[in-house]
């Protein structure tokens, strides 16, 4: 089994902890993936290759300053030309279209959205068919605007109402106590419902949130601070928060039950769980599933996994297995996600990635290369590799969840009270009683602090 998992709060890399420290997944330096007549050859090619100080090589920008950038950028006579703005019309629209389809959080700001507007009413003034394309433009990025402050409203609501499970308890005696498995009795159905949370909270996700998460200065001054006031990441938050939810839910309810075969009925309960979310194609509710049950206040009792058939759950635990990299894992993502682009049914479609591991090789990735070359160019390749795993992150966010939602399963899995740390500990210690003199001292010590006994 794994260590113990430890909560986490929302800093820089946003991360969970389901595994040791000792094994964090490492993703190589970039440079390293690329052979010695492949990345370095292709930066310094032959004065064919550059263009105005831009270097290419088979039609792929790699490099250039961000001078020769900008000057390529800069509006000309031979393609802006003056009072033309009816055979530049289309192309602006479709720059604005995409803009606002893919980063739409951009327009939340008062400014940006009036620029919008005022660009759009330009082009709007021309042929009629302009027109009616900007207003669906503007209608559906407010769609998207209201959909997102709904979502927002609902986390907060969510938030505001979370209450410790073992407060619960307090006032309300364990036999008429809800658990899991009277709300939900067949694993299949939760996990199709844990699905349908996961892929709500991806799809609010936007992409600019990867580098507004870890970007603390501009990328390409290291003298200027950047997103400094304001950094916009709610929703990659939000989904953090949901990874710990899940994890000390599984825990919760595991250590809850009085009778030790119910506990390890639970335990069989959540191995099936994760089995199928394995399936659907679903790791990250597997992956906190796992981490759930591998707490020590869950894996110390010793007597209720005694009862438990574990074999199932050692073929999980080795598909997950942090060894050599995630490398069983990553396999069943690569195969999860080749399934996903020769779908016949939307269910084939689904692709939920170990956010965990995604955010950790996005942070390697921008920390461990460079944003500009020795020579002072703007390192294209590392940009376009971090566009490419974005970019693969934002298709798998797109899929319509084919299961039917039970508004009862799913209430419960977001709202129900669970354990903190020191009350999973407790309940542990009360179901198996301490093993040593450390846990028979931190067992009164939390009868007294929590419970008010001694």
């Amino acid at each position: 089994m794994y260590s113990s998992i430890t909560p986490i709060c929302f800093t820089s890399p946003p991360i969970e902890k389901p595994i040791g420290k000792e094994s964090m997944p490492q993703t190589p330096p970039f440079s390293a993936m690329f052979d010695s007549s492949g990345y370095n050859r292709n930066l310094y090619q032959s004065a064919e290759d550059s263009c105005g100080g831009l270097y290419y090589h088979d039609n792929n920008l790699l490099s250039g300053s961000l001078e020769a950038l900008i000057q390529h950028l800069v509006p000309n006579v031979d393609y802006y030309p003056d009072n033309q703005i009816r055979k530049i019309a289309p192309k602006i629209l479709q720059l604005l279209t995409e803009w606002t389809e893919t980063f739409p959080y951009d327009f939340r700001d008062e400014r940006m959205m009036r620029n919008l507007k005022d660009l759009a009413h330009r082009i709007a003034s021309g042929e009629e068919t302009y027109r009616k394309n900007v207003q669906q433009m503007i209608q559906c990025l407010i769609r998207k605007l209201a959909a997102l402050s709904q979502y927002e409203e609902v986390l907060a609501k969510i938030s505001s109402t979370s209450t410790d499970r073992l407060t619960v308890l307090k006032t309300k005696p364990q036999s008429i106590q809800r658990d899991i498995i009277t709300v939900c009795s067949d694993p299949y159905t939760l996990a199709q419902q844990l699905t349908h949370i996961e892929l709500e909270r991806l799809n609010y996700i936007g992409p600019e949130e990867f580098v507004q998460a870890f970007v603390q200065k501009d990328p390409l001054d290291n003298d200027k601070s950047c997103y400094s006031e304001r950094k916009k990441t709610r929703n990659l938050e939000a989904y953090v928060e949901w990874f710990n939810r899940l994890s000390y839910l599984v825990a919760t309810e595991i250590c809850m039950p009085v009778k030790k075969k119910h506990r390890a009925r639970m335990i069989e309960y959540f191995i099936d769980v994760a089995r199928e979310c394995f399936n659907i194609g679903n790791f990250n509710s597997l992956m906190a599933i796992i981490s759930g049950m591998n707490m020590s206040p869950v894996s110390r009792l010793k007597k209720t996994w005694a009862k438990v058939k574990t074999a199932k759950f050692d073929v999980l635990e080795h598909q997950m297995d942090p060894s050599s990299n995630f490398y069983n894992y990553r396999t069943a993502l690569r195969g999860a996600a080749q399934r996903s682009l020769t779908a016949h049914s939307s269910r084939e479609k689904i692709v939920i990635p170990f956010f965990s591991l995604l955010i950790k090789d996005i942070y390697f990735l921008n920390e461990g290369c460079a944003n500009r070359l020795p020579n002072g160019h703007v390192n294209f390749e590392k940009f376009w590799e971090l566009a490419k795993q974005v970019s693969e992150f934002m298709t798998w966010k797109q899929v319509e969840c084919p299961f039917e939602r039970d508004r009862k399963i799913l209430q419960y899995l977001l709202t129900i009270p669970v354990f903190s740390e020191d009350a999973l500990y407790l309940a542990s210690y009360e179901s198996e009683g301490p093993e040593n003199h450390i846990e028979k001292d931190r067992w009164k010590s939390l009868r007294s602090s929590l419970l008010g006994r001694v």
